[in-house]
């Protein structure tokens, strides 16, 4: 069963962006969101995602924890996060409603248990992050909802998503949407690895698939309409006003002029892709009859006689008997005289 109404259904991530547009406009967080919110809108994106957590919730501040991962000072990395911890359950049920009103679906990754609680009271499906997807803790808390889930895949195994997947069934009936994404931020097109998606598919047939998407906007944004093209539905991707703006997700980030081309290239593909099953079209009615080919005398044949395969050829157009027939004319006897290159039917030849 479909998560959403729509195929695809865009997300715009403007999680981060919103803090260092707010910066760099000298306006308010929740204007930079709502402004952020409705230039989404205003291009056809379906869905906004944001990321709620605390970074006392989400980060160790054990001296030694990041040492091992060349990060020399873990109070720096906390602290990177601490910049845009911000917004609580009162700002997200805001933009919540905002989103409501004007027809937007709302979305918040939780990056805590406490998140999870205060995001149940007002959205109605969660995004659990690449981050959580061993976490089966959390998982099953998240599944616990029993919202729909959209569940980020970036750096995991077959065997990794299969148990998730198990987590969230162990505890809830919600459908699930399995999203291919890669932990590399800015993904580069060589490791995207949009085939992927496929294999996502064909390892979890049961399941709708989608795709999260960190790479730099293409100038025909070919690498999210690849992943549809190739079955993801649900397509999230980072979202800013402004590709120059100094921040983290702005160099993988799509704008509203790169929305509408994706949009663009959907409304063709969904143009050139027309049916499934393959049957005749009604196009290539009179050009079938034009080229095809039909039986036809390849000398003068008599009336009463046999008609054997020298008397037969085969050429344009197909208005005749179709040399697939072939078998129902030879050893049949010509009811009138046939000349040479005549087009033959079944009226000429006796029963």
């Amino acid at each position: 069963m479909k998560v959403f109404y729509k195929t695809p259904f865009v997300i715009a991530d403007i999680s981060l962006n919103l803090f260092d547009f707010a910066n760099q406009e000298k306006i308010s967080l929740m204007e930079s969101a709502m402004f952020l919110i409705d230039e989404a809108k205003s291009c056809g994106v379906d869905g906004i995602m944001f990321q709620s957590y605390s970074s006392e919730n989400l980060i160790s501040r054990d001296p030694s924890a990041f040492y091992e991962l060349d990060i020399d000072s873990p109070n720096d990395y906390f602290d990177s996060f601490k910049k845009y911890d911000k917004f609580g359950a009162q700002e997200y049920r805001k933009l919540a409603e905002y989103c409501r009103q004007i027809g937007m679906v709302f979305l918040s990754t939780p990056g805590d248990f406490e998140s999870v609680d205060y995001l149940d009271e007002f959205m109605d499906i969660y995004n659990i992050s690449s981050a959580d997807l061993t976490n089966i803790p959390f998982i099953k808390y998240v599944a616990s909802k029993d919202k729909p889930i959209l569940l980020s895949t970036g750096g995991a195994t077959i065997g990794e998503i299969k148990q998730a997947v198990k987590a969230i069934e162990d505890v809830s009936t919600s459908d699930i949407v399995i999203m291919h994404s890669v932990l590399s931020f800015p993904t580069t097109y060589e490791d995207a690895n949009l085939l992927m998606i496929k294999d996502l598919s064909e390892n979890f047939p049961d399941y709708e698939i989608g795709y999260s998407d960190h790479t730099k906007p293409d100038e025909n944004m070919m690498v999210l309409t690849t992943a549809f093209n190739y079955g993801a539905t649900v397509l999230v991707k980072h979202f800013t006003f402004d590709k120059e703006i100094d921040s983290l997700d702005s160099s993988y980030a799509m704008d509203a002029d790169d929305v509408i081309t994706f949009k663009r290239n959907i409304l063709f593909l969904s143009k050139i892709n027309g049916r499934k099953n393959k049957q005749p079209l009604i196009c290539e009615s009179l050009t079938r009859k034009e080229v095809r080919k039909s039986i036809v005398a390849n000398e003068n044949i008599k009336q009463g006689e046999i008609i054997k395969e020298s008397h037969i050829t085969f050429k344009r157009p197909g208005i005749g008997i179709s040399p697939s027939n072939f078998d129902d004319v030879i050893g049949k006897t010509a009811n009138q005289n046939i000349s040479k290159d005549s087009i033959i039917k079944f009226e000429m030849l006796e029963n």
